[in-house]
């Protein structure tokens, strides 16, 4: 069970900045990366549409022959997670849990900020989480449902994600919050703009470096860990695979082969 790899999903292109920390903490493993790029965004959809997409992802990683499944995606992990772990064999591990861990270590004031899409916010999942590890937290949730598509557009570097971003964050800067947790996979692509915007002395939690702490802890206890060789990337999208191609070639540290389609079957 070694050798067999790691299957890792989300919407669509977000999940690539955890792809990236995954390669970095496991350079051994060999990945599958899922983008459901005929779905995005997650966040805007009900939990019934998300728990039917993830299941159908899942199902395909699963016949990939994979031994862990990575849910690269903050809604899935928030309205889906408990479904996959009933219905799929295969381990399963979602993002909130390792970014309430690392979230509730670096705030110093108490006050924790959660950028989220509609769907993660509604779902209350990082307050629970947060509050479950240290009670007594003052969180503030603010949900951010245009900076998905911003990301899927390549339009982070334009004036009017700033003006979006400002407005988003206004009630985050209020909040006081020392510590803001990227509660979406796509936001770590806004993060120099955000950063600028909060200041020096607010903290922005990534979990994807956790995450993949947490991935490499997980095959360590279970004996799952590839010691040897170099790990190989395949990528499959269920939708238009060559604009995927172009676009992760900016979020992605190595060059990619072929980006496969697969449709899914729901």
């Amino acid at each position: 069970m070694k050798k067999q790899p790691i299957g890792v999903f989300d919407s669509g292109l977000g999940g690539l900045t955890i792809l990236n920390a995954l390669r970095r903490e496991l350079p051994q493993e060999d990945l599958i990366y899922f983008g459901d790029t005929a779905n995005v965004p997650y966040g805007s959809k009900s939990k019934t549409a998300v728990t039917k997409f993830s299941l159908a992802i899942a199902r395909f990683l699963q016949s990939q022959g994979v031994k862990l499944i990575i849910v690269a995606c903050n809604t899935a992990s928030a309205q889906a997670l408990a479904e996959l772990r009933k219905q799929i064999s295969v381990p399963v591990m979602g993002v909130i849990e390792p970014g309430a861990e690392k979230a509730v270590h670096t705030t110093r004031n108490g006050r924790v900020a959660v950028l989220g899409t509609e769907g993660t916010v509604k779902s209350r999942a990082y307050p629970k989480a947060l509050l479950k590890r240290r009670p007594g937290l003052h969180i503030t949730q603010q949900p951010c449902p245009l900076f998905v598509p911003l990301v899927e557009e390549n339009w982070g570097q334009k004036p009017a994600a700033e003006l979006i971003a400002r407005e988003y964050l206004a009630p985050v800067k209020q909040s006081g919050a020392d510590t803001v947790i990227l509660g979406c996979t796509h936001y770590p692509v806004l993060k120099p703009m955000l950063a600028a915007i909060l200041g020096k002395k607010v903290t922005l939690v990534d979990s994807a470096d956790t995450l993949a702490e947490a991935a490499r802890a997980f095959l360590t206890e279970h004996g799952l860990a590839q010691t040897r060789g170099k790990g190989r990337v395949r990528i499959f999208a269920s939708d238009d695979p060559a604009r995927f191609k172009r676009m992760a070639g900016c979020l992605l540290a190595e060059k990619i082969g072929a980006v496969r389609l697969k449709k899914l079957t729901l």
